[in-house]
């Protein structure tokens, strides 16, 4: 499991202030290995560009501490932050902690101003009923799931009395997976602001000893001998300790340059032995990773991602991996590649031994690959899979091989089957026990977490590279790992006398680098000498494997320790067992059967004190009269990020009311929700509405003039291009489900905001809106309503209905949602975008929309009947050219959301051709943040 933690300190103050990102030390580490190493870095000054406020803090960070103990690969996290309210006036202090999905709350607890409140877990409505009865005042918890981070977000906010303390401590465990060789603890240190204390602390305990350990270096070498790594034979430290001067961005700065990842990467000593089995209080896990062995033949399909929005160096990149991929199968090997856009193609029909030729031929087909067009998934692995089943049933696999499917994609799909979780069951339908997928996906924007849904579904693992790393690198890595199967059918054997409850993680193949995991309850009065025997197939002949219990010495070993966990065996199995009944139960073919694996799951989560999606944590004071809830989170809901921030209250007319003003408070990067006032917007503005159609005002003429554009799904049109104010709005087209009357409707399904000057970039998908500006990255759900600041752009959500963007209170963007029955049979849901005329822009502005800042001169004339007796036609000049224009009605949804408001405009046809300037295709761009060439 990748162990991603991020940690927030929120605070909400009742002026506007910058905001300030803090780091903190380490416990000092005491006689804990052999030797001591720093971690390499380079520790640089970094110019302050960036406005900050260097008042004195009316809200003072005094601690954060974060220490993690993993013992055999059962981590467990404390997070323990202290704050002091220094102002006259009462704040609200936000503790907001992002988590690895699928580890598990175990305990949370709060003092405020001497009143302490601790937690239990709870069957969900019983924690419901508890909270109604006594809801804290001027408190609230909750736990939400953020998608796009593979994260979820525990949050407690409260407000505290002038000179009051506040202190929060938050305990959850998870288990670490052996993944690509090796294993990885992220703790994702953001604390948004400079810290007077600050204690990172990793304990690694493995009494298999240690073979190697390293920290990456992930803060772009500015903090040279700050982690401090200590590692001996069966344990190490890792501790991260840089004073306030190290945390400064600059020496006058208040902005701290402790914004990232503290990545731990580890392995453990693998003997000629297959396995490891260890056995303590109670309970036995078996550590199953083998090396050394010949590979088994494989038959792998190579699924390529060739959208639009894989052009250039992902597309370079990938394909030179490719290259070099290809080179390295073996002639035993059988392979094809499917590469994909909004259509599916295929190297060959067939799998085919990857022969010198064929490989030689494969290459020079990936070499002419054109990205361009939408992304069809659901198709393509359902290709993938036919083509892997036709070869089994026509008897072509080798009956001793390994088939799988290697996913690389940089996005959502766009085209086809749209709703992820039916095409998780489409491809769970069709592909075989026998086939594993493996997903890599690429960049910042790809749903990760459905990547990895769809592999851990199917008997794979999934990969995620972020845009700054090289992709061509990262990918052989990825395939050397994953495409090196050294066993297949693996089971294992224990004495039926002595071993109940087993359960393991859902490999049944084994490949190199990855690690398989059993664990289950032993009788110690009948455990005599624990055995297991197992069967796998191996690249030449069936094997058996027997693995003894190492039982001498661990529990001496772990006794000696203050930090190792004596539970990690009852933990680890707990852990696999609760997520396998999960599982499970999602798969129930009854609804008895259900009810029982619902009742072991919840009667597992309460004897083990975690929340999971059948408990809730109830937080109350000592006298029971206040209490918060913490549910666990709704599925796939993407949400904020947190940071530390001062927030304040908006003045009405810091918004024009046509983009519907809120009284909510403001802040910068997290979202805080608040009531939307209602407005009525004004009749002109320029508009892009349904699939999609312009309707273009100009106020001198005082006409509306409207065009279409017929394009394909996945080009990327450029609305607003003005490099001179370094200003960009572009949009993304989305298909419709399937043509009507032989044409594909296309539509907006994403848009993107880019304002070059203060480094922020906002995407707005029908999904979801993020606004990111330099590593600080906020996400929203449709169903929040909140407001966002980052420099000097705000993002204004009301709720399911529109995103406004203003700049310095000057331009104003704004977007409307339209959400469609989602078992429509041709419909999809799709974005229209509103934009006032302005006369903000520079003269150079351009861009479908941008040209007509600058209006030109029109003259209508001529109005005579036309075709249709209800649409009139005239003639029109405009930019020397005379047009043959039509009269019709386009439809504005600000006020009517569901019918539309009729708007009158004169129609140019031929998408726009002579009303725009050159050919619609013309406006065609690369990246949903690319300027327009022109």
């Amino acid at each position: 499991m990748k162990g991603l933690t991020c940690f927030f300190l929120c605070f909400l103050l009742t002026e506007l202030r910058g905001f300030e990102i803090p780091t903190n030390g380490l416990s000092e580490f005491a006689d804990y290995g052999d030797h001591v190493e720093l971690a390499p870095g380079k520790f640089q000054s970094v110019p302050e560009n960036r406005r900050y406020q260097e008042d004195v803090d009316q809200v003072t960070l005094y601690s954060y501490k974060v220490q993690s103990t993993i013992t055999s690969r059962v981590a467990n996290t404390v997070i323990q932050t202290k704050v002091v309210n220094h102002s006259p006036k009462p704040q609200n202090v936000v503790f907001d902690v992002q988590i690895p999905k699928g580890a598990f709350i175990s305990n949370f607890s709060m003092t405020v101003d001497g009143t302490t409140f601790t937690s239990s877990v709870k069957e969900k409505t019983v924690g419901r009923a508890l909270y109604a009865q006594a809801r804290a005042k001027g408190k609230t918890a909750g736990l939400v799931r953020s998608r796009a981070l593979d994260m979820e977000d525990f949050k407690t906010e409260v407000s505290i009395a002038p000179g009051a303390k506040v202190q929060f401590e938050l305990h959850y465990q998870e288990v670490k997976w052996r993944k690509l060789g090796s294993y990885e603890h992220r703790l994702h240190l953001k604390p948004g602001r400079l810290a007077k204390h600050l204690e990172v602390d990793v304990w690694i305990i493995e009494p298999q000893g240690l073979r190697s350990l390293h920290v990456l270096d992930t803060f772009d070498g500015n903090f040279d001998g700050v982690p401090v790594v200590s590692k001996g034979h069966q344990k190490a430290h890792v501790a991260f300790k840089p004073t306030v001067a190290q945390q400064r961005k600059c020496l006058d700065c208040s902005e701290t340059m402790v914004d990232g990842e503290l990545v731990v990467m580890y392995d453990v000593n693998r003997e000629e032995k297959v396995g490891e089995l260890q056995v303590f209080n109670g309970y036995f896990v078996h550590f199953f990773a083998p090396e050394n062995m010949d590979p088994i033949p494989k038959n792998i399909l190579f699924v390529i991602d060739v959208s639009g929005s894989m052009w250039g160096i992902k597309m370079k990149q990938t394909v030179e991996a490719m290259k070099t991929i290809l080179d390295d199968l073996r002639t035993e090997d059988h392979f094809s590649v499917v590469d994909f856009n909004h259509n599916v193609r295929t190297w060959r029909n067939d799998l085919v031994s990857a022969t010198k030729t064929q490989v030689a031929d494969a290459k020079k087909y990936i070499e002419k690959i054109q990205p361009s067009g939408g992304t069809n998934i659901n198709e393509a692995l359902l290709r993938a899979i036919f083509i892997l089943n036709e070869a089994n049933n026509l008897g072509m696999l080798d009956p001793n091989s390994v088939s799988l499917i290697i996913l690389v994609s940089d996005g959502d799909p766009t085209v086809g089957e749209l709703k992820l979780s039916k095409i998780q069951k489409n491809v769970k339908q069709n592909i075989r026990d026998n086939i594993s997928l493996f997903s890599l996906g690429i960049g910042f924007d790809v749903d990760y977490d459905f990547l990895k849904r769809l592999s851990n579904d199917n008997r794979g693992i999934a990969q995620r590279i972020y845009g700054n790393q090289d992709t061509s690198v990262q990918l052989k890595k990825f395939y050397n790992q994953v495409s090196t199967p050294l066993l297949r059918n693996v089971q294992f054997n224990y004495p039926q006398e002595s071993v109940t409850d087993v359960t393991q993680n859902s490999f049944h193949n084994y490949f190199g680098g990855s690690e398989i995991v059993v664990a289950g309850k032993v009788d110690p009065e009948k455990l005599g000498q624990l055995q297991s025997i197992i069967t796998a197939t191996s690249a030449n002949a069936e094997l058996v494997l027997e693995t003894l219990a190492e039982m001498d010495g661990l529990e001496d070993f772990l006794s000696k320790d203050k930090h190792a966990d004596p539970d990690f065996t009852k933990k680890l199995w707990a852990y696999l067992t609760i997520n396998q009944l999960l599982a499970e139960r999602s798969l129930a073919p009854t609804a008895a059967v259900k009810r029982k694996i619902t009742k072991t799951i919840l009667q597992m989560s309460l004897d083990h004190h975690i929340v999971t999606p059948l408990t809730a944590m109830v937080i109350e004071n000592d006298a029971g009269d206040e209490r918060m809830l913490a549910d666990s989170p709704p599925q796939d809901h993407p949400c904020c990020s947190g940071a530390l921030y001062h927030g304040s209250k908006v003045s009405s007319n810091s918004v024009p009311s046509w983009v519907s003003p809120s009284p909510a408070p403001v802040i910068t990067m997290p979202a805080v929700g608040g009531r939307v006032l209602e407005s009525t917007p004004p009749p002109h503005v320029m508009r892009v509405e349904n699939d999609p159609h312009f309707i273009i005002y100009l106020p001198k003429s005082q006409k509306n003039i409207c065009f279409n554009i017929d394009s394909e799904p996945g080009k990327i049109l450029n609305l607003v291009s003005d490099p001179e104010l370094g200003i960009l709005v572009n949009g993304q087209l989305v298909g419709a489900k399937k043509p009507k009357n032989k044409k594909l409707s296309t539509y907006f399904g994403k848009l993107g905001f880019y304002f070059q000057r203060e480094d922020v970039k906002v995407e707005i998908s029908t999904e979801s809106i993020s606004l990111s500006g330099g590593s600080r990255t906020s996400v929203l759900s449709w169903s929040d309503t909140a407001h966002v600041l980052n420099q000097r752009v705000l993002v204004s959500v009301k709720k399911e209905k529109t995103v406004t963007i203003t700049l310095d209170k000057e331009m104003f963007f704004s977007v409307l949602l339209h959400r469609v029955w989602k078992k429509h049979p041709i419909n999809v849901d799709f974005l229209g975008i509103y934009i006032p005329p302005m006369n903000k822009f520079s003269p150079n502005v351009h861009g479908l929309i941008g040209q007509f800042m600058n209006e030109p001169k029109i003259h209508v004339f001529n109005e005579r009947p036309g075709k249709d007796p209800e649409k009139p036609e005239a003639s029109m000049e405009v930019k020397g050219q005379k047009l043959v224009v039509t009269r019709g009605l386009q439809k504005d949804y600000r006020t009517d959301r569901v019918f539309g408001t009729d708007v009158p405009c004169w129609f140019v046809h031929n998408s726009g051709k002579g009303f725009i300037d050159g050919h619609y295709k013309d406006y065609f761009v690369p990246q949903l943040y690319s300027f327009l060439r022109r």
